[in-house]
């Protein structure tokens, strides 16, 4: 494919519509930047050869319009001393070169007419990788916010599904019956040597304020009877 043609490609293809036909946008976009920057290195190469040309030409055209000049001045110096003969060879020469000129000033004009014509090409194909660039950089984000939409969604499917919250309420039995388990053992446990003074101590505590109860209870028909 010629340079000419992969560009009139470039700039005519409609990006938009060539990303919803796509199966893989973002890789696409990809080989359409670096298909753009390898048209455009070879555009911008091609402009420049132009551009040299056009200055050789000009730098020839320089020399052609010295010589004219030399011979026209030749023509009039033969004139002036009596040499028609040599006036009219200079003329001749004085001509030649001027139709060079001509020729020379037309290549150059199709030099110049090129590189605006390359210089225009360069700055549709940078418009259109410029863009290119910018979806690129909006769909990279965008595969990627819905490669992780698409594991969370995932995910959640997966915690929903039947077996997992089957698997879920084992466990939580599980944990039910370990904790029943725990609270049988220390229930029925067998009381340690503390446990039974401890008990001791109370017993004998209680005991104490249930003595001074009846004490306080005996002393109370008593002091009725002194009071009457």
């Amino acid at each position: 494919m010629g340079i000419f043609t992969r560009f009139r490609d470039i700039v005519t293809s409609n990006i938009n519509s060539m990303l919803d036909k796509a199966e893989d946008p973002e890789k696409l976009i990809r080989l359409m930047i670096q298909e753009m920057e390898d048209t455009l290195v070879e555009i911008k190469a091609s402009c420049a050869g132009a551009m040299a040309g056009r200055k050789k030409v000009n730098r020839a055209l320089e020399d052609l319009s010295i010589r004219v000049s030399d011979w026209a001045s030749k023509a009039k110096l033969a004139l002036s001393k009596g040499r028609e003969d040599l006036a009219r060879e200079a003329l001749m020469e004085k001509r030649r070169y001027s139709e060079e000129i001509e020729h020379l000033e037309n290549e150059c004009r199709q030099f110049s007419d090129i590189v605006e014509q390359y210089q225009d090409d360069i700055r549709q194909l940078e418009e259109k990788l410029a863009k290119a660039r910018q979806k690129h950089g909006v769909l990279v984000q965008r595969h990627h916010k819905a490669q992780q939409k698409k594991r969370t969604h995932s995910q959640i499917r997966y915690s929903e599904s039947s077996d997992t919250v089957a698997r879920f309420e084992h466990f939580e039995n599980r944990i039910e019956r370990m904790e029943a388990d725990a609270d049988l053992v220390n229930f029925a446990r067998k009381p340690t040597i503390d446990d039974e003074f401890a008990m001791l101590a109370d017993d004998e505590e209680i005991e104490s304020e249930l003595s001074a109860l009846k004490s306080e209870l005996a002393e109370q028909p008593s002091s009725s009877k002194e009071n009457e």
